[in-house]
């Protein structure tokens, strides 16, 4: 069982290692670091040494117990559900991973990532090419991952229009990246002080913040939308009425209450060793960009997801441990 020591990050001991989690459900101060044994990989998992993790809003969620209806956890757990590394342990059964193979993937069992060592999927692991950096490889499962999913759901072809609800996030800046490489022509809503990095995404941007969105939805798309990837969920629908033409499509992330009611189909996630495989080589060849705009030190985990948490960060965020990469 895990055990709290305080806002220290002291590494490894002789029987564990130091993870950043909480203890039980609620705010941010029940964040603590902890003392952990070292895990054991079972069917399907990879136990690998951390070099670096992504940050996401989803591990706030996870400690607030948004997420507890679907994802047990036995407390206290680490929090991270993305992790980069190296393989130091490989569980019964897996193939194609061997000790010491730079990889990068999903936490197992639910999360974990922020820690020094642990265990991914390995079916949800894919190996990270050298060309591409520690922290760019730990950031792309949850949201270029879902960014890729999403749109193969969605499916919009060359010359249609994709609008992105939420486009400043990391997946909105993923996917607004993968459409337009795939000849999509793609708008999105973000804050007004984000209109320079949504264009440089190749995207139209449409100012949320800003004076009558509904008209500014109309201006930016006078043709309307053939498709919507919502990021955000509740009231943000109600501006596709006025853009998205019968028939449209409509995907969420947002909780199915919402998309039933706008009719949109909720996101199904694949997040496959050959999705992240794709992912990466992208990176390594310079055709995406992460965008991981802060980089914490492990020490400063808490600092990290508190950054995520305000709800207005720019791209991704992640954490580096600090080993000797």
């Amino acid at each position: 069982m895990p055990t709290a020591h305080g806002n220290t990050a002291d590494g490894n001991t002789a029987d564990g290692f130091t993870g950043y989690g909480f203890t039980a459900y609620g705010g941010p101060e029940t964040q603590r670091f902890l003392e952990l044994p070292m895990p054991v990989p079972g069917p399907d998992e990879l136990l690998v040494e951390v070099y670096a993790a992504g940050v996401n809003p989803v591990d706030w969620k996870v400690r607030a117990g948004l997420h507890r209806a679907f994802l047990h956890l036995d407390l206290p757990a680490v929090l991270g559900r993305e992790a980069a590394g190296v393989v130091v342990g490989v569980g019964p059964g897996v193939d194609g991973f061997a000790v010491g193979d730079p990889v990068f993937g999903t936490s197992a069992r639910g999360c974990g990532g922020y820690a020094r060592f642990a265990l991914l999927t390995a079916s949800q692991t894919a190996h990270k090419p050298a060309a591409v950096s520690w922290t760019d490889a730990a950031v792309l499962p949850v949201a270029a991952g879902t960014a890729h999913d999403g749109l193969a759901q969605l499916a919009p072809g060359p010359g249609e229009t994709l609008l992105i609800l939420g486009i400043g996030g990391g997946v909105g800046a993923a996917a607004a990246q993968l459409a337009r490489a795939a000849g999509v022509d793609v708008a999105g809503t973000a804050a007004t002080a984000k209109r320079e990095f949504v264009e440089s995404l190749g995207a139209t941007p449409v100012a949320y913040d800003g004076a009558d969105l509904d008209e500014q939805l109309r201006t930016a798309l006078p043709k309307g939308a053939d498709t919507v990837f919502d990021l955000v969920g509740g009231d943000a629908l109600r501006t596709v009425s006025s853009v998205l033409p019968p028939g449209g499509r409509i995907l969420t992330v947002a909780d199915p209450e919402t998309a039933a009611r706008f009719g949109a189909r909720p996101l199904s996630r694949q997040s496959s060793t050959e999705t992240l495989a794709e992912l990466a080589r992208r990176v390594a060849e310079g055709r995406l960009d992460p965008q991981v705009r802060d980089v914490f030190r492990f020490e400063d985990a808490g600092a990290a997801l508190r950054a995520v948490e305000s709800g207005h960060p720019w791209g991704k965020i992640a954490l580096d441990m600090h080993v000797n990469h």
